[in-house]
């Protein structure tokens, strides 16, 4: 008998041996779970034995055909000299045999779709392993051998007999124990596998062998963690702050080399530091995630990182090619050619346009769509999309033509079709206003392009001020004259007031078709004040004249400034304002 137990491999003496303890009488609660618990850990350590030397247990299976072949040949010659017992000890330890070549089997195909499988597919590659195993291994229960237990006789042969059909059952329930244990712990194989691949799995066995670290498992178990997990996550997270601050280093070295970016290097660095972190941090939670769930990735968190590298991809691109666009704008020479920002904007715009469909496309291949078939469609969509497109062909090639007619420009205040505001950007579609009264007003640049458009901003010196004195018909002659005298000499004296000897400096292109170069520029000196009519209630004078600022505030500032000083001038020529009245003049009855 002992030489029969021999020709198994020791852990399947082992398994063996806890099989018949488990099966012993008298069996406690408490001793049932001691023996559980030997059991289990046992298959822990095979598991942990099988992956550190995985090559050598896949490439020295043991197979049992020299076992077997000089076993079916002693059946040959037993059933022969009708030996029934020998034949049936012989056969049931075939069995045997068969039994453990078919989990040995199954066990190496596991351990190899272990390097070829994700974790869904390896779950599911298992099952159909353990479907095939099973039917080879049910294949064997042919025979019915428990009846020989029953047998009583004093013969060695029979002894021998039923001690090999004890094993054999007991085999069963053993497979049954193996596909038990597998199925609940594919995760942690998968696990076990990556540590060993990533020459892990001591350092890691040796971390889940501390006491210490065995209490704190069983409390992370219930959160799907465990030290090693933990201290991975860690490591992980170091190495990644490490690569962040190399990388920051490494590309501050390049732009301090780049001699016309080397000004600017702290800016371009502050641009694409939040999009830099932050791809780095969902690498990070990515890899994170990836030890959490044991190494393996679902496809539709896979298809989420890849969408969000992609969209982060596009947005450190789009950064860069900005940040060098600016300090490319910066280092244009203005003195002889001005370039608009308008110009440059729109410009910007259209780069970022193709960066954004760049980062589309990019996206979409990340999440797994087919770019040909999109792309096949865009074509076959195009005389469609052209159709639809029409209005906004119109209003781009009505953005062109504002900034080549240079109608206004982004801060100027204009009026069209009764909308006023101050331009705040001039996009690729419309021109954006901000009303006085706080208001956003977008406006199609096709209508602007066709629309009568008055700019209030096209002017270098001159707010008009224009306004009627009306005062009273009492009034002297001489008094109103003196009073008209005194008004335009305090307009000439005014420091806030434009009259002709107001200089002022612009720059003007030369062009031939010129009638004025003020009225090109916008300069407006004009300054009159005159007795001007006979209303109805009043006598009127006519104040008219412009302020040589153009911004609102400081004209408001100068008028009210002008009116305090024509209240003086009135005052001291003893004139008094006139007001709306109505007389009314009664006939002498007695004189009808």
């Amino acid at each position: 008998m002992t030489a029969l137990h021999a020709e198994f491999q020791p852990w399947t003496q082992k398994l063996l041996h806890l099989a018949y303890k488990m099966d012993e009488n008298n069996m406690t609660q408490a001793r049932i779970q001691e023996v559980a618990a030997e059991e289990k850990a046992f298959y822990d350590g095979i598991l942990n034995d099988i992956l550190l030397n995985k090559n050598e247990f896949l490439s020295n299976p043991k197979k049992y055909d020299t076992e077997t072949f000089g076993l079916e040949r002693m059946i040959r010659i037993n059933k022969r000299m009708h030996n029934e017992y020998a034949v049936i000890r012989d056969q049931v330890l075939v069995k045997s045999y068969k039994l453990i070549q078919i989990q040995n089997r199954m066990v190496r195909e596991i351990i190899q779709a272990l390097d070829y499988y994700d974790i869904d597919d390896f779950e599911k590659k298992m099952s159909d392993l353990f479907a095939q195993s099973q039917i080879e291994i049910h294949a064997l229960e042919d025979v019915d051998y428990k009846q020989y237990l029953k047998k009583k006789e004093n013969n060695k042969i029979l002894k021998a007999a039923q001690k090999n059909i004890r094993d054999y059952y007991a085999l069963f329930e053993i497979n049954s124990d193996i596909l038990k244990y597998l199925s609940l712990s594919d995760k942690k194989m998968y696990r076990l596998n990556k540590y060993a691949q990533y020459g892990l799995l001591s350092s890691m066995n040796y971390i889940n062998h501390n006491p210490v670290v065995k209490r704190i498992d069983e409390w992370l178990e219930v959160v799907g963690l465990d030290m090693v997990k933990i201290v991975l996550i860690l490591l992980v997270s170091f190495i990644i702050y490490f690569i962040r601050r190399v990388l920051y280093g490494v590309i501050e070295k390049v732009l301090l080399k780049t001699t016309y970016l080397k000004r600017y290097t702290e800016e371009i660095l502050s641009d694409i530091r939040f999009p830099i972190t932050s791809l780095l941090l969902i690498i990070n939670l990515e890899l994170a995630l990836y030890i959490y769930y044991d190494f393996s990735t679902f496809t539709l968190m896979s298809q989420i990182f890849n969408i969000i590298y992609g969209l982060f991809s596009t947005l450190i691109f789009y950064q860069v090619i900005n940040s060098i666009a600016r300090v490319k704008l910066e280092s244009i020479d203005h003195a002889d050619k001005k370039i608009k920002d308008e110009m440059i904007n729109v410009t910007l715009k259209i780069i970022n346009f193709l960066i954004i469909i760049f980062g589309l496309l990019l996206v979409l291949y990340l999440a797994g769509v087919n770019l040909t078939a999109v792309l096949s469609g865009l074509g076959i969509g195009g005389f469609a999309v052209a159709l639809a497109a029409r209005e906004s062909l119109a209003n781009f090639f009505g953005t062109v033509s504002i900034l080549m007619s240079d109608m206004f420009s982004q801060g100027d205040w204009i009026v069209v079709d009764g909308k006023e505001g101050t331009v705040v950007e001039i996009g690729l579609r419309v021109t954006t206003l901000r009303t006085f009264d706080n208001a956003m007003i977008s406006i199609p640049n096709g209508v602007l392009a066709n629309g009568d458009v008055k700019n209030w901003s096209r002017r270098v010196i001159g707010r008009r001020i224009k306004m009627k004195l009306a005062v009273k018909y009492d009034s002297k002659a001489s008094d109103l004259s003196t009073a008209i005298e005194a008004i335009r000499e305090m307009l000439k004296e005014h420091k806030g007031i434009a009259t002709e000897n107001t200089s002022y400096s612009a720059r003007l292109n030369k062009s031939a078709k010129l009638v004025s170069r003020e009225d090109s520029l916008g300069v407006k000196r004009t300054l009159l004040v005159y007795l001007d009519e006979f209303s109805e209630s009043s006598i009127n004078i006519l104040v008219y004249c412009f302020s040589k600022t153009t911004d609102w505030n400081e004209w408001l500032k100068v008028k009210e400034d002008v009116m305090y000083k024509i209240m003086d001038i009135l005052e001291e020529n003893h004139l008094e304002f006139a007001f709306p009245s109505l007389s009314i003049y009664q006939e002498d009855e007695e004189k009808a």
